[in-house]
């Protein structure tokens, strides 16, 4: 099994609860693709470098999970089609 960090940027403007339950459900996704989270990082809040459809700010979430070569693929499909999720990119760490 490899190992992957996944950053995602939400959307600033959609309330504790609902940037909780996004989290909660982007883990789940991880896990049905057949992966094992190992951790999550809220980052919180911080300005983004640039305009995101007319956002100036996102909340960043870091993962880091373990799964096999497949995972990425669908992980990142599932996560282009959220409307909560401003940007979002999966890394393999090396070895």
């Amino acid at each position: 099994m490899a190992q992957y960090e996944l950053m995602y940027i939400l959307k600033p403007d959609l309330g504790d609860e609902q940037t909780a339950a996004d989290i909660e459900r982007f883990n789940d996704m991880v896990v049905r693709a057949s992966g094992t989270i190992d951790k999550t990082d809220k980052w919180g809040r911080r300005k983004l470098s640039f305009d995101i459809d007319g956002h100036g700010e996102g909340f960043y979430v870091l993962v880091t999970f373990q799964g096999d070569g497949t995972i990425a693929n669908e992980v990142t499909r599932q996560l282009k089609i959220q409307e909560d999720v401003l940007r979002s990119m999966i890394v393999r760490l090396d070895a």
